[in-house]
């Protein structure tokens, strides 16, 4: 990864506090920009002074306290530390967006280079193995324009993105070396580049051969190529709730007669006020009557709140904590 910190791209000092806030819990993954205005490509010893352009932009003309995005990629394939991987990004549409995914931009416009390069790619995907391994972000993978409405990060990015963002030409090294082998460095290798091809993932052919961030490599080296652990057993993925359907089942749902199911999730979310002993097991049937809104009431008052706070109609921050507490996940 050729990456370039902030000191080496010349940035001004971000605004504090707000240009130092933290994220508060793990990025669900990553998604990718573009600039959206004409872009024309330019020598490689331009490309700070541009995304110093950007950093002026972001905080004189949008008033942000720092340039937007976690890291930026330009068509030499470099990757520049914007916010990094700790301090929470404006690029993403809103907080609940920037607090829940990294925001990688591609140096490539709306107008002018609008189609990435094939380092730019390889720079990107870099980028994006960086935030999974050291963020932490998970495996999701996505756009600006998904849960947001723009045309970023354009189509040709989008649809490179959509196809899981693979390296071009598959950037594979040969010959592949024995399990336990050794491998001698290539002109444009990278570490996420041998890992890909050989099988092993990047931060154990790191750690094998006591590299650290930011993990430069030369043509020449000879790296030691670790075995390969067995797969980890599948994580069973977590049911999800639909926040405004739940809220649309919790008003709607207590004049009807009967048991009538207007939203599946809401099962989900007795079965957890169930375990909390707050609603009897036989109630569970996926209806948000009169006794689910009851017992979400009474956790609601059992969280602090009072009032129409505690009305029984489900808000996101009491129903994150049953959906921590008992492992159901929040939409959107």
């Amino acid at each position: 990864m050729k990456l370039v910190s902030r000191s080496q791209w010349g940035a001004r000092a971000y605004r504090t506090p707000n240009g130092a806030t933290p994220y508060s819990r793990p990025r669900r993954g990553v998604k990718l920009h573009y600039l959206g205005t004409a872009y024309s490509d330019r020598p490689h010893d331009k490309c700070a002074a541009y995304v110093r352009q950007l950093q002026a932009q972001h905080m004189d003309g949008n008033g942000w306290s720092d340039i937007g995005y976690s890291f930026l990629v330009c068509t030499h394939g470099y990757v520049y530390e914007g916010r990094g991987l700790k301090r929470r990004n404006s690029a993403n549409g809103n907080t609940t967006l920037n607090e829940q995914d990294y925001a990688v931009c591609l140096l490539v416009g709306s107008s002018g280079l609008t189609k990435p390069t094939d380092d730019q790619l390889h720079g990107a995907r870099d980028a994006i193995d960086y935030c999974r391994s050291e963020g932490p972000a998970g495996t999701w993978l996505g756009g600006h324009r998904d849960g947001f409405a723009t045309a970023c990060p354009g189509d040709a990015v989008y649809a490179w993105v959509k196809k899981g963002a693979p390296r071009p030409g598959g950037g594979t090294p040969e010959p592949k070396p024995a399990a336990g082998g050794t491998y001698t460095v290539k002109s444009g290798d990278t570490l996420s580049r041998i890992g890909d091809a050989l099988g092993v993932p990047w931060p154990d052919i790191a750690k094998t051969n006591n590299l650290k961030s930011p993990y430069r490599i030369y043509p020449g080296d000879e790296l030691r190529i670790p075995r390969a652990a067995a797969p980890a057993p599948a994580k069973p993925q977590k049911p999800t709730v639909d926040l405004s359907r739940l809220v649309a089942a919790a008003k709607a749902d207590p004049p009807k007669s009967g048991t009538p199911v207007s939203y599946s999730g809401v099962r989900v979310v007795e079965d957890a006020l169930v375990k909390e002993g707050l609603l009897s097991k036989s109630l569970a049937d996926g209806h948000f009557g009169t006794a689910t809104l009851t017992a979400y009431a009474a956790w609601q008052r059992k969280l602090g709140y009072t009032g129409r706070a505690a009305d029984g109609v489900p808000g996101r921050a009491s129903l994150e904590r049953l959906g921590d507490k008992y492992g159901f996940r929040v939409t959107p």
